[in-house]
């Protein structure tokens, strides 16, 4: 038998040590491939799945490498202390980590089968059935949902969400793993109370969400559009100020009847 922990994979970046995208203290693991373009996206060398040189200070950096599970897993497992007393693990992000379905799989089926929490930060984005192989590994979905109207979506991120909102109830129908929804506070975008009302009357009906994230837009990307030589969309857009946030956040409460935080 294929012995799993030698699948292949492309990831852009390890990060260790990190208190969002997930419980307690976390290690995430960012993978290469993206379907969407979204228009404030902040890690732009993540939605190609080609190897890129970006600029980076100045230098040329190469972004992406291919990598196994097994060594993926030697990274990870260097934090198992500080996962055991805070509740954290291992968390994939990127990009979109169902773009590499098997290797998302089999990174998250080793953590659990090492005795480490799995989390994923997604969009769904993907056919079902790639999904519900997944979810058995899977302890905690970050499930990205960034607007209700089909046609605004695909305005801004290059593709409609229909698929994405199906998905996300055959996950909340499934039980099988616990559920967040996160939603970028876009200006320009969904950052009216109209819009963040409708996001969370929607999570509402989901039947096991646990809490919602606001995460509000930043610019600290910017430079790595500088660097892979693309133009920045979003340049005269500010973030999104502080009471402003705070307002979303009770819409959302207030509407969904579930906890909501702003950040990850």
């Amino acid at each position: 038998m294929e012995n799993y922990r030698q699948t292949i994979g492309r990831i852009f970046d390890i990060q260790k040590f990190s208190i969002h995208d997930g419980d307690g203290i976390r290690t995430i693991v960012f993978l290469k491939g993206c379907v969407l373009r979204c228009r404030w996206c902040c890690n732009p060398e993540s939605q190609e799945y080609a190897i890129q040189t970006m600029k980076v200070a100045g230098e040329e950096k190469i972004i992406g490498r291919d990598v196994t599970v097994d060594e993926v897993m030697k990274t990870v497992e260097q934090d198992r202390p500080y996962y055991y007393r805070s509740g954290g693990g291992l968390t994939l992000s990127g990009g979109e980590s169902l773009c590499q379905p098997e290797f998302a799989k089999n990174l998250l089926r080793a953590a659990k089968e090492s005795g480490i929490s799995t989390a994923m930060e997604s969009m769904a984005c993907a056919e079902y059935h790639v999904i519900e192989s997944i979810l058995p590994f899977l302890d905690q979905y970050l499930l990205d949902i960034k607007h209700m109207n089909p046609a605004r979506h695909k305005e801004y991120t290059g593709r409609s969400n229909e698929r994405m909102l199906e998905n996300a109830k055959k996950i909340a129908r499934s039980g099988q793993t616990r559920l967040s929804i996160r939603i970028p506070v876009i200006p320009t975008f969904n950052d009216s109370a109209e819009e963040i009302r409708e996001i969370a009357a929607y999570a509402k009906e989901l039947s096991n969400v646990e809490k919602i994230h606001l995460l509000p837009y930043h610019r600290l990307g910017q430079d790595k559009y500088d660097g892979l030589g693309r133009e920045y969309g979003m340049k005269d857009i500010l973030p999104p100020q502080a009471e402003h946030m705070q307002e979303l956040k009770t819409v959302a409460e207030a509407e969904s009847g579930l906890p909501c935080q702003i950040g990850g």
